[in-house]
């Protein structure tokens, strides 16, 4: 069983994700703004710039990915991780 890590920046998550399409489209301040488009459906999500994201702003984060991925976020964790 995968779990969700405990120290990845903000920046490692955001290569991770590119494995399904996520792509930088800016960063402002501590926020990084990321764009895929998936099935012919655009999808932003905004991660945050840090060494460690907070465990719970993670767990959102891969909630979001998973639901508009249309796959279970335990299924999306054991790819990415």
């Amino acid at each position: 069983m995968s779990k969700i890590p405990r120290d990845i920046s903000g920046l490692e998550l955001a290569k991770l994700l590119s494995k399904y399409g996520y792509n930088t489209e800016r960063q402002k301040g501590s926020h990084i703004r990321l764009t895929t488009n998936f099935n012919n459906a655009e999808h932003h999500i905004t991660i945050p710039d840090k060494d460690s994201i907070k465990i719970g702003t993670l767990n959102n984060i891969l909630i979001d990915v998973a639901g508009f991925l249309g796959i279970d976020k335990k299924e999306l964790i054991e790819k990415l991780f």
